[in-house]
This record gives C-alpha cells, structure tokens and sequence, in this order.
C-alpha cells in the first residue's frame, strides 16, 4: 500500500479511535443518521449494548429487510452496530462479518457478540476481522462470498475509492448487491481540504462529486446506480463551515448490483408482499415502488 495510502488510514483511525469518544462529539451531522430506520430495524437497536450504540457514526440506514439466511459483509464496521442489526435480519442461518482497521473500535465489536447473541437466543455466525476496505480479500474475505455489501459512511474516508468498489465487486456474488450510505459533494472538492484532519474525519474532504462516483462504479462493472434515500448535510462547526465555503454535502443511500450483462432488460413484475416490514408495498428506489400484487413494467 501507498506511503499516501498510509497516512490517510493513520489519520483516520486516529480520528475515530481517540479524537472522538461517542457521537455528541461529531462537529457536522454527516456521521449521525437524520432519517429514522424501519420500525423493525428501531426494535432490534434497542437490544444491542450502549457501548455499541454509543460509538455509531454512520449517516445513513443501509441494511435491507428481507435478507434472512444471507451472508452479508460490512465495509468499515466501526462498533459494530450495523453488523448487529445485520445479524438479526439474517438469523441463525445467515452471517454477518464486518471489516475495519480501528483497534479500538474493533474491540468494541467483538467484546459485546456475547451478550447479544443471549438476547437473539442463539449463537450469532457474527465476527469482526482487522483490513482495510480496499483491500478485502488481504483481510480474508473471499471472491464471490457475500450476498449483500453494507457500508454507512465510510468509503468517502478512504483514499483510494476506486480499490474498494473493485474490492467489493469481487466479494459479492453474482445477484449481489452493495447498499451503502456515504458523503457526497455537489461539485470536485478541492484537494487541499484532505489535509485537513476534521474535514477528513467527518467525511467532507473525501466526499465524491455524484457524477465521479456514477462514472467508477459503473467502469467497474455495477449496474446503474439507484438512490434510495438523500439527506441534505449540516456543518455545525464555523471553522469547518468556512473552509468549505458554497460546497453543499448529501448523505445519499445507495443500491449498486452486480449483474450479468443481459440481466437488466425490459419485462413485467409483480410484488407479492413476502418480504417482513415492507407487506404492502416495495420501495425499489426513489423512483420504483411496488404495491403488493400490482403488475408493473
């Protein structure tokens, strides 16, 4: 890995594991999430330990319903919050496994699997490995051996965004897909600002312009990016807000799959209600929805 590579992952492991103690220390609301999750998901985060809960510093809520018995794996897991609500929805036949580099985060993590898996009544399939989001197979995570990619505003942190989506589009199987919430800019964020500890910290700095992003991922081999959900981003801090000036920062959730090339053609659907939390309709994107047993094209 780059000396450069290296001294952005110092500096943010610095920043989430000793600048920052809980999340009323954040000086923007890009790593806390503004929008409320599914009811389902607010019950099963009631059950998970304070000391998880207390470090969560994501902006979003990337974790679908209706994925029980999947593997599923979590770039930049931090705490492990996300990881635990994951390992409720997949079950006892499902896995979650998540990945950061943050030692004390980490143990975080690991420490409190115990006391959840009394709550669920079984022993999770739940673990946390030490790597880098750019490099997951280093880590230990094979090629093709998730069903669902999960990540909640950590890739804007890394430095070499590119590396990571490639890394997941290799981790996830073929009819997988990753659902992500991340920081994104209106326009190219000046590269001066990554030197900046807190604008990299909170996700400022590294923010993709949308268009950047599209144009990756699609490179890569993911369809057509949906969006989900998008939240406009407060900077409380009067330093911060003046270093960034007229750029405007969103919080968008994302869906990317991983298709073959002749699977996204035109056809006929229609949703049967069988997916727990979302019976009467399906909400596919900001532009699909589907109601249960409306025949859509």
């Amino acid at each position: 890995m780059a000396c450069s590579d290296n001294s952005a992952h110092n500096a943010v492991k610095d920043y989430y594991g000793k600048v920052l103690s809980s999340t009323s220390d954040l000086k923007t609301s890009a790593c806390s999430s503004r929008s409320a999750p599914h009811p389902l998901v607010c019950r099963i985060i009631k059950t998970i330990p304070s000391a998880v809960n207390d470090k969560f510093y994501g902006c979003g809520n990337p974790i679908p319903l209706g994925i029980e018995g999947k593997d599923v794996l979590d770039l930049g897991s931090g705490s492990g919050r996300d990881c635990y609500v994951a390992t409720a929805l997949v079950g006892p036949q499902g896995s979650v496994t998540g990945v950061d580099m943050t030692d004390e985060l980490l143990q975080t993590a690991r420490e409190n699997i115990d006391v959840f898996g009394t709550a669920l009544g079984y022993t999770p399939k739940l673990k946390f490995v030490t790597g880098y989001i750019e490099e997951l197979q280093a880590a230990g995570i094979s090629d093709s051996s998730a069903d669902i990619c999960i990540s909640n505003c950590v890739v804007n942190l890394s430095p070499n965004k590119p590396k990571v989506f490639t890394s997941v589009f290799n981790a996830l199987r073929t009819g997988g897909e990753l659902h992500f919430s991340d920081m994104y800019a209106d326009r190219p964020v000046p590269a001066s600002l990554l030197k900046h500890q807190s604008l990299h910290g909170e996700g400022l700095s590294g923010a993709l312009h949308t268009r950047e992003f599209e144009r990756i991922v699609t490179a890569i081999g993911f369809a057509q990016p949906r969006v989900l959900a998008i939240t406009q981003v407060d900077v409380y801090d009067s330093q911060l807000k003046q270093l960034v000036g007229d750029i405007k920062y969103y919080s968008i959730t994302y869906r990317l799959f991983k298709v073959r090339e002749s699977a996204e053609s035109a056809g006929y659907a229609t949703y049967l209600g069988t997916i727990a939390g979302h019976e009467d309709k399906y909400v596919l994107d900001v532009d699909n929805t589907f109601e249960k047993g409306v025949r859509v094209s």
